[in-house]
């Protein structure tokens, strides 16, 4: 067989969906299998927000920005999601590698219940409050008054958007990857089908406009969600849930809570770096953030791929501690760690060069694709940074230790990122300009940082 025809067969048997213990699997190999459908994946999800963004630019630029300032408000909701996620993954790994499939089972039901719980919380503040909550943070009057009704669907539709997470964690944690792909398949053929029909009110549906983005994409989510519980309930899967189950262990879901805080925290204290990001941003006018709104979802769409690859770190960690196998989880994030950065290092060289380009196939206003492109070429700046740093913070939550990265963010993005972006924008006059800056000197030191703190190995002792 030649090396081209092993690599193929190696991609198809990565996404058959085909069950193998990752604590004996040749370490290459394995992380070869698991990042395949784990970066599908993580490209599928990134999708929604390209194609949401090019359909909506067709509207206007406020509805741009529109889309662009939820999204930093749904960031907290992703990063709460994200968090349980990591949590019951890192408690479904260990028993995993241990081979306790009744456990890791049960800790699978009590994601779920934990995951519906939080998701009212979030969802009916958010439904009430949507237009004062996009004025609180710096929106336009058009935006925070007439085109709120897209924050209104994405805020009270939050709960398909927490099941998928906290499920498809579910799934890459039992070594299972692929069923996670084809989860965000099914949500994104779903979405980009239904988006010009309800914008635009093709055919016998009424134009919603806006406001069918949002609807689109919580259908497309949902449909995503039920096949996750088909699978759950009905398929082969080391993860095999029963009505009988559903019983509330607040044993578990306690420590589920527990694990997330960390993970939560972190995301939340990234995300509100970025929420203070738009704010600066947004008082450069409405051009300005939907430019920045454009260069992120393409930024989103590249690095979410890499986020596959170091959810393939994480779940190695987290497996092979259980196994007791810790030097092999080690050696799992550095040679992820190599592959990630490569990987970044040629996109982020791809959008300094070409960056325009790139932001034009989304809009064809010019205006938008000037304030695109800058955005765009000083970001990518950093992208060597970011595929290492990713990695990195994915294997300790992948060990359980969700504090260590918590603290990192802390340092990163709330001491040294926002309060550079406004010196460098206000004090020094680099404008928007200096608010791109400041997002690559902080991720830098975030990758930095969090080598340093790995190579002492405190993470190895982490019990969950």
């Amino acid at each position: 067989m030649s090396r081209f025809s092993k690599i193929i067969s190696e991609i198809g048997e990565s996404l058959s969906g085909k069950e193998r213990d990752y604590t004996q699997e040749k370490l290459k190999r394995a992380i070869f299998l698991l990042s395949v459908p784990m970066i599908l994946e993580m490209a599928m999800e990134s999708v929604f927000a390209i194609v949401d963004i090019y359909f909506v630019s067709k509207i206007s630029p406020e509805a741009v920005a529109t889309v662009g300032l939820t999204e930093s408000l749904m960031t907290i909701i992703y990063s709460i999601s994200f968090g349980l996620s990591v949590a019951a993954s890192a408690i479904i790994s260990r028993r995993v590698g241990e081979k306790n499939y009744d456990k890791a089972s049960n800790t699978a039901v009590q994601a779920i219940f934990a995951g519906v719980l939080v998701s009212l919380v979030m969802g009916i503040p958010g439904i009430i409050y949507a237009s004062d909550i996009l004025q609180m943070i710096g929106a336009s009057e058009q935006v925070s008054t007439q085109l709120y009704g897209y924050a209104t669907i994405m805020f009270g539709t939050n709960f398909v958007i927490t099941l998928l997470f906290i499920i498809n964690g579910i799934f890459r944690s039992a070594g299972n990857p692929a069923i996670a792909m084809r989860a965000l398949w099914i949500a994104n053929i779903i979405n980009i089908i239904l988006d010009p029909i309800l914008i635009f009110g093709w055919w016998i549906f009424p134009e919603m406009g806006i406001e069918g983005a949002a609807t689109a994409t919580a259908i497309g989510r949902g449909i995503g969600v039920v096949y996750q519980f088909y699978v759950l309930f009905k398929g082969s899967s080391r993860i095999k849930l029963k009505l009988n189950m559903f019983k509330f262990d607040f044993k578990i879901i306690k420590k589920i809570f527990r694990l997330s805080l960390g993970s939560i925290g972190q995301n939340i204290i990234a995300t509100s770096s970025w929420i203070g990001l738009m704010a600066i941003i947004a008082t450069y006018g409405s051009i300005a953030v939907a430019g920045y709104t454009i260069a992120i979802r393409l930024i989103i769409f590249s690095l979410l791929p890499s986020w596959g690859i170091s959810n393939a770190a994480g779940t190695l960690v987290g497996q092979n501690l259980g196994a007791d196998r810790a030097d092999r989880a080690e050696s799992s994030v550095w040679i992820t760690g190599r592959l990630n950065l490569i990987v970044l290092g040629i996109i982020g060289a791809v959008y300094v060069v070409f960056p325009e380009f790139w932001v034009s196939l989304l809009t064809s206003d010019e205006n938008l694709i000037q304030k695109g492109a800058e955005s765009l070429r000083i970001i990518s700046y950093g992208f060597l940074a970011y595929g290492y740093g990713m990695v990195v913070l994915h294997a300790f939550n992948g060990a359980g230790d969700t504090l260590t990265p918590t603290k990192i963010n802390v340092l990163c993005f709330w001491f040294i990122e926002i309060p550079l972006a406004y010196l460098l924008a206000k004090v020094f006059g680099f404008a928007e300009h200096g608010v791109f800056w400041a997002i690559v000197i902080a991720e830098s030191v975030l990758t930095v940082t969090s080598i340093i703190i790995f190579r002492k190995g405190r993470w190895k002792e982490k019990k969950v």
